[in-house]
């Protein structure tokens, strides 16, 4: 098959080296969510779908909300975005996989419950609230009368207090007293792993497979992708990187991913050494990646993975950058008080010197530092200090400037494909790009003299008269400031001011 192209393209190149709208950041992330809380929510197509959240109370209309997050792993994503001591930062896309009519219990729930005042509630956060029915009756083994939604009584859902709330509509012969209620309900220990892998078929994309669909339906180019409670399974890691190269053939994103906290009841990941053996043996190692570990605790006892806090930092740093990725998430202060192992582990965490070692291996953590918690770790997870790796992959702002270069290119000159190839058209290109190098040098984004090229051995005769034109681009991303140490040295000759004036 030959590799037949139609649209703008972009690519990372070779490592070169001696001894906007659509390019802003978009955030996916995917997971569970309590979607069973929505009424009408088949309807609604919020399983398997990307669905824009642009802020708390629109993820609460949209996905549900609980305070459950092993359950539902998407509301601590969005409390991530919206719900910290930390400015709100959106959009956030998210896509929910888990499905009330194949993520239920095997049978339904019923219960009595005891209207006063025209009110009743139900606590809970995996009732199936369309699947809601009331009957009343003359007690025990009598005939049970089915009331009527809309007509008899009303249901709502309070997010602050997890419980549906039945309300009678007859407000002059209200319903009292006891009735019996009839329920499904969600099992969200029913979603799999392979739930939020997905697949890409045409048919019914679904999980990270549904990917495609962000820009195809919302026009927003994906570039950070994100499961926290799922990346740290391997298989979805694996699912994360290989999703995050040309989506629909066209974009570049970067994947943020946890270590396991445990890998059994007996066997714990709660060591920094065991977390960097671990991340060796299962190949957390794509210069597409950064990793985290452990998690964090704030100062409500909500438990947070880190990859979620630094996904909502990316996102705030870049905006404070105009959109560009050229500042990373570490020494970003995160609103936790503390490290957060396994249940059982004997770890009391650990500070930023033990912590180097983990950023050496290619590790992102949190440490406390000048009074507060602080994300900690620049680098993505192909570096190893002392090993053999491409410069390009050190800093996960040096791969996310230079995803940023291949999709911002895509975006603006997408438009002119098709279009007549015109020497002006050419020049135009050349010069536009140029200034857009230029003023990211000035940003401080890039680093020296970087140059656009229409070079003559990328541009063969063969590839022209297929209509396929090839720019190239060398580019420096700005270096992080990682350490800075000042020496000091003992000097005797201030010793001689003692004696000043005895002459």
């Amino acid at each position: 098959m030959t590799d037949y192209k139609h649209g703008a393209y972009g690519a990372l190149g070779d490592t070169v080296a001696r001894a906007s709208a659509a390019a802003e950041t978009v955030p996916v992330h995917f997971g569970t969510a309590p979607v069973n809380l929505i009424r009408g929510w088949k309807t609604a197509q919020v399983v398997n779908r990307p669905l824009k959240i642009a802020s708390k109370a629109d993820g609460r209309e949209k996905l549900g909300e609980s305070s459950d997050w092993e359950s539902y792993t998407l509301c601590e994503s969005l409390a991530a975005h919206y719900d910290t001591s930390m400015e709100g930062i959106g959009p956030v896309y998210v896509v929910n996989v888990l499905d009330p009519d194949k993520h239920r219990s095997k049978e339904p729930s019923t219960a009595v419950l005891s209207f006063a005042a025209g009110t009743a509630y139900i606590e809970s956060d995996t009732i199936i609230l369309d699947s809601l029915s009331l009957s009343a009756g003359g007690g025990e083994g009598a005939q049970q009368t089915a009331l009527s939604e809309g007509t008899d009584y009303s249901v709502s859902y309070d997010f602050a207090s997890g419980r549906a709330i039945l309300t009678s509509l007859d407000k002059e012969h209200p319903i009292d007293g006891e009735v019996c209620a009839t329920f499904e309900t969600v099992d969200p220990s029913k979603v799999t792993a392979q739930d939020v892998i997905g697949s890409a078929t045409e048919s019914a994309p679904a999980g990270i497979g549904a990917i495609g669909l962000v820009y195809q339906e919302h026009f927003a180019v994906p570039n950070l992708l994100a499961a926290p409670g799922w990346s740290d399974n391997p298989d979805v890691y694996r699912a994360l990187v290989a999703a995050a190269t040309k989506i629909n053939g066209h974009w570049d994103a970067f994947v943020m991913a946890d270590l396991p906290l445990s890998l059994s009841k007996s066997r714990n990941v709660d060591t920094i050494q065991a977390a960097i053996e671990w991340k060796s043996d299962s190949g957390y190692s794509s210069e597409r990646s950064a990793v985290f570990w452990p998690q964090a605790v704030d100062s409500r006892g909500r438990a947070w993975h880190l990859s979620s806090l630094a996904t909502a930092e990316a996102m705030r740093v870049d905006a404070d950058n105009d959109g560009v990725p050229f500042a990373g998430w570490s020494n970003r202060t995160v609103p936790v008080v503390r490290q957060r192992f396994a249940e059982g582990s004997a770890s009391v965490g650990f500070d930023q010197r033990a912590a180097n070692q983990l950023n050496a291996h290619g590790i992102t953590t949190a440490v406390g530092w000048a009074g507060e918690w602080v994300l900690w770790g620049p680098h993505t997870a192909a570096f190893c200090d002392g090993a053999s790796y491409d410069q390009r992959a050190a800093f996960a702002t040096g791969i996310r400037m230079l995803l940023y270069l291949t999709n911002a290119f895509q975006a603006r000159w997408a438009p002119y494909i098709d279009g007549p190839m015109t020497r002006q058209l050419q020049d135009r290109i050349l010069n536009s790009e140029q200034e857009r190098l230029d003023a990211l040098v000035a940003q401080g984004a890039l680093v020296g003299s970087p140059q656009i090229l229409f070079e003559s051995s990328g541009n063969p005769d063969s590839a022209l008269l297929s209509g396929d034109f090839l720019w190239e681009v060398a580019v420096t991303p700005v270096l992080p400031l990682k350490s800075a140490t000042v020496r000091v040295s003992y000097t005797d000759e201030g010793l001689s001011s003692y004696l000043e004036g005895d002459e």
